[in-house]
């Protein structure tokens, strides 16, 4: 069995530091990389892509509502017009900058509030798959698995990858606990290391009451806001090593070969 392991990177702001990018960055095999409007600026996208590039990991856009004093966690309602132009502006940002460093944006993963919309609204994911098919067929779409937006996604001929959460508990219908609760962030590395190995090896999404529901998981997200990331990260390799479970970029997988 094969696995990636995803993070969310250069999200530097007056709520984040980037200090744990680096050694995070030894460990995952993609970086999400904020683009500048939720959190991140241009010289914190360039340190991020020049240390993804020398770990070989791979690079994806992590586009937000511009809203960085909300940290992109605030729900907006805008025109499909509008929304379309957010992904692609976000995605070219840090594309250009990736091609002057010798590299490329392969994947693409909505961030925060919007990812979250997305996966409860079958008409925004539609517009959010559609408008990243039309940039380039061939980006990766990294999609929480069973939403809508994988529902979305597979209407298209695009390339899916489905990916879980280690650092965040499920409600029964797949989609994640509101941070609104307090139950919604599993802080401790040992119970985000067992939460992640018993759905990867079963294929299927742990929810809060114990309801397992079937899907398909190709990549493990580790939020890279949270305060014990770098530890929740280095265990979650660790066991699924462990496993016999090989960890791959995105761009490595099999199903994208």
């Amino acid at each position: 069995m094969e696995i990636n392991i995803n993070c969310d990177l250069g999200e530097k702001s007056v709520h984040h530091s980037t200090k744990h990018d680096p050694d995070l960055l030894k460990i995952v095999n993609s970086a999400n990389i904020a683009c500048g409007f939720h959190a991140g600026d241009e010289q914190t996208m360039i340190n991020t892509i020049k240390i993804s590039k020398n770990n070989n990991v791979s690079i994806g856009a992590h586009p937000s509502f511009n809203d960085p004093q909300n940290f992109g966690r605030k729900r907006h309602h805008l025109s499909e017009k509008d929304l379309k132009k957010l992904i692609i502006d976000q995605y070219e940002v840090l594309q250009n900058l990736a091609i002057k460093l010798g590299t490329k944006v392969t994947h693409i993963k909505p961030h925060g509030a919007l990812n979250n919309m997305a996966c409860e609204d079958l008409h925004l994911s539609k517009i959010l798959a559609e408008t990243i098919y039309k940039i380039d067929k061939n980006l990766i779409y990294l999609v929480p698995t069973g939403s809508k937006m994988e529902m979305a996604a597979k209407k298209f001929d695009m390339k899916i990858a489905c990916e879980i959460f280690a650092d965040r508990n499920y409600e029964d219908d797949g989609n994640l606990v509101s941070r609104n609760k307090d139950n919604a962030i599993i802080t401790d590395p040992e119970k985000c290391k067992k939460h992640v190995l018993d759905m990867v090896e079963n294929q299927s999404i742990n929810c809060m009451s114990g309801k397992k529901i079937k899907c398909e998981i190709d990549s493990v997200c580790i939020h890279g806001d949270n305060v014990e990331s770098l530890e929740t990260a280095k265990q979650i390799k660790k066991v699924l090593e462990e496993n016999s479970i090989y960890l791959k970029s995105l761009t490595n997988l099999k199903k994208f070969i």
